[in-house]
């Protein structure tokens, strides 16, 4: 029952990071994130990673106070993440194994204690624009396309398992600026979640807001980039449910200091009504009674390998 927290940074490491794979940032990217590293794509034929255009990286990650649930969980995982753009497809997505050390607070369960042995979410974007051969660009909105973002927990049982679509639009925005900046709009889907009233049903819509800033180059080679995501859900049937919310905030703010390998991150993340939990309620799941906490700051640092 207490399975029901991501234990990514979703965009991004996603988690983290939804992006935190961006050594440095071409003005004429995305802020989706899957082509920020210039790095892993340069002008030479030969390209430091394994593959030019699909990147991925393993990073291990320490996290305390995430509340996408009614009890904040701190753990340690080890994530898998790939971002890359190939035509009209834009990649993004991780798989992370959760409390891989068998580190983490109470509530937090994970692949050596009857936990889920799996959390991953994964977001494709493709390209209108391409699929049509003509753009559809106006005023600051340069490119659309067709968004999803599909989160998988696979816990032991339909009581810890969470099985989440989130379908809609995307764009890219002109800011005139440094800052990359993307948009998407979804309607969600789901499937298993923890038990929730909202099985199986068309339940509410996602607004979703990615930034992107680079701060700097360092003469060691290394870069320093600002990676922002904001997930806004709301009108979700949960509203109606006691101790739970129709609505809900999660901001994500990410310093990634990346050389072209090696990767170190820390992220600060903002909660309010967490996973559509109502802060400050009292609740019972049978361990007795406890007040709820979904709003407030959680806190991730992460090391990592780029290849």
């Amino acid at each position: 029952m207490l399975s029901f927290f991501y234990r990514c940074l979703p965009g991004c490491l996603a988690l983290l990071a939804t992006h935190l794979c961006f050594a440095d940032t071409p003005p004429e990217d995305s802020a989706q994130g899957e082509t920020a590293s210039t790095a892993a794509q340069p002008t030479a034929n030969r390209s430091p990673y394994l593959s030019s255009w699909y990147n991925q990286d393993l990073t291990l990650i320490g996290s305390k106070g995430i509340s996408f649930g009614p009890q904040p969980v701190d753990d340690v995982y080890l994530e898998y993440e790939y971002f890359g753009r190939k035509g009209p497809f834009e990649l993004y997505g991780y798989v992370d194994v959760p409390k891989v050390l068998g580190i983490g607070n109470s509530h937090d369960s994970g692949v050596w204690d009857r936990g889920s042995p799996l959390f991953m979410e994964h977001e494709p974007r493709i390209s209108i624009d391409q699929l049509t051969g003509r753009s559809l660009a106006f005023g600051p909105f340069k490119e659309w396309y067709l968004a999803f973002d599909w989160i998988y927990d696979h816990g032991s049982s339909r009581a810890s398992r969470q099985n989440t679509l989130y379908a809609g639009f995307g764009t890219d925005i002109e800011t005139h600026t440094p800052v990359l900046l993307s948009a998407n709009l979804y309607g969600r889907r789901q499937w298993d979640n923890y038990g929730a009233a909202n099985e199986d049903s068309w339940d509410g819509y996602r607004a979703q807001l990615k930034y992107i800033w680079p701060l700097g180059k360092f003469d060691n080679g290394a870069s320093l980039t600002y990676v922002g995501f904001t997930n806004f859900d709301f009108g979700s049937k949960l509203g109606d449910e006691p101790g739970r919310t129709a609505n809900a905030t999660v901001s994500t703010n990410v310093l990634l200091y990346a050389f072209t390998h090696l990767r170190f991150m820390f992220a600060a993340r903002h909660f309010h009504n967490g996973g559509n939990w109502r802060d400050g309620t009292e609740l019972n799941f049978g361990d007795g009674s406890f007040e709820g906490r979904s709003n407030g700051w959680g806190y991730y640092l992460g090391v990592g390998y780029q290849f």
